[in-house]
């Protein structure tokens, strides 16, 4: 399957032929629904913490005698039933990520590209090459090409000093080397720019 290039101006120059594994790809969601929550999970601090009877202060004395008082029983006011005292049950620091097999994450990669695809919403350029920081090229670029104002990810296959500076600045705008591209990476964005090269490299 064929697909447009572009280039900086936004005139179509070329058609790139694109393998059948990526356009031709299964849009599974369900996969998509499990990379996505591992992909968050993974993102997860997992610094929440509380104390438990043992941890919270105070409570070596029997607060009262245990009987002939009229009162409930009470052996410590660390107890978890009194106020001040521990937490039952409560969260520990824990790590929440958990992987799943690479044959399962290089599918949902070809199934979110797929789903851009299909969508309309992938624009190939032919090359990205900035030799000195412009923020102000890039706006035009994204603007011309139609992906500015929206979500945009900007994939490229080797990222230089200049891109980053480039783009960094420039709202709802991330860009990411095609090596470390994920299906979560695709999704959350509305629009994709992906270099020539880049798109090679994923094939």
């Amino acid at each position: 399957m064929e697909i447009t290039v572009y280039n900086e101006e936004g005139r179509e120059i070329e058609s790139l032929k694109v393998s059948d594994s990526i356009l031709n790809s299964p849009v599974r969601y369900k996969l998509l629904r499990d990379v996505v929550r591992m992909y968050e999970a993974s993102k997860r601090q997992g610094t929440a913490s509380t104390k438990t009877r043992a941890e919270v202060s105070g409570g070596g004395k029997k607060p009262w005698a245990q009987k002939h008082t009229g009162k409930a029983r009470a052996g410590s006011s660390r107890s978890p039933i009194w106020r001040g005292g521990g937490v039952a049950l409560g969260p520990k620091p824990r790590d929440y990520s958990y992987s799943i097999p690479k044959r399962a994450k290089k599918q949902a990669l070809f199934s979110a590209l797929a789903s851009k695809f299909k969508d309309g919403e992938v624009v190939v350029v032919d090359d990205l090459d900035f030799s000195l920081p412009k923020t102000k090229r890039m706006v035009t670029l994204l603007k011309t090409l139609g992906v500015l104002g929206e979500s945009c990810l900007i994939v490229i296959s080797k990222a230089t000093e200049a891109l980053l500076k480039s783009s960094r600045n420039i709202p709802s705008v991330e860009m990411m080397e095609c090596g470390d591209l994920n299906a979560y990476e695709i999704l959350k964005p509305k629009k994709i720019l992906i270099t020539k090269q880049a798109l090679s490299c994923l094939g």
